[in-house]
C-alpha cells in the first residue's frame, strides 16, 4: 500500500500523508476505513513508529483521520472532500509558478510538456 523512498528529498513523514491523501482521492482508502496501525505500518516499512505518528497527527490535524482511542484511525467521512480542496489550491500554485515561468522566458510549449509528462509518468505508476 505505501512505498518510501529513502533516499529522496521528500521526508517520510510527508510521503506517507501524501500517499495516504492519494489512496483516499483514488477510492481506495474510504470514509470509515481503518488505517493501519503504527505498530504494524513502522514494521512493515522498517521506518521509526514516531515518523508515523507525525504523519498521522497532520492527517488528524487537516480533518483527514480521526483516532479512536484502542481502536485505531479512521478516514473521516469528509475526507476526499478535504482533499480535493487541497488539490485545488495546488493549482492556484501552479498558476504562480506559471507566471514565474513566464517571466524568466520559459516557452509555453515547454511547460506543458512538462506537465504532460508528468501526468503521463504518474498515469504508468
Amino acid at each position: 500500500m505505501f512505498q518510501i523512498d529513502r533516499f529522496g528529498r521528500t521526508p517520510i513523514y510527508e510521503q506517507i500523508i501524501d500517499q495516504t491523501q492519494r489512496l483516499i482521492l483514488s477510492g481506495v482508502l474510504k470514509a470509515g476505513d481503518q488505517l493501519p496501525s503504527v505498530r504494524s505500518l513502522s514494521q512493515e516499512l522498517s521506518i521509526n513508529p514516531n515518523t508515523l505518528q507525525k504523519a498521522y497527527g497532520e492527517l488528524e490535524r487537516r480533518g483527514i483521520c480521526v483516532s479512536a482511542p484502542g481502536n485505531g484511525r479512521f478516514v473521516t467521512n469528509d475526507a476526499a472532500r478535504i482533499v480535493g480542496e487541497c488539490m485545488e489550491r495546488q493549482l492556484e500554485e501552479i498558476e504562480r509558478i506559471c507566471v514565474e515561468l513566464h517571466a524568466a522566458g520559459i516557452p509555453l510549449e515547454r511547460t506543458l510538456e512538462t506537465v504532460k509528462a508528468a501526468y503521463e509518468k504518474e498515469a504508468k505508476v
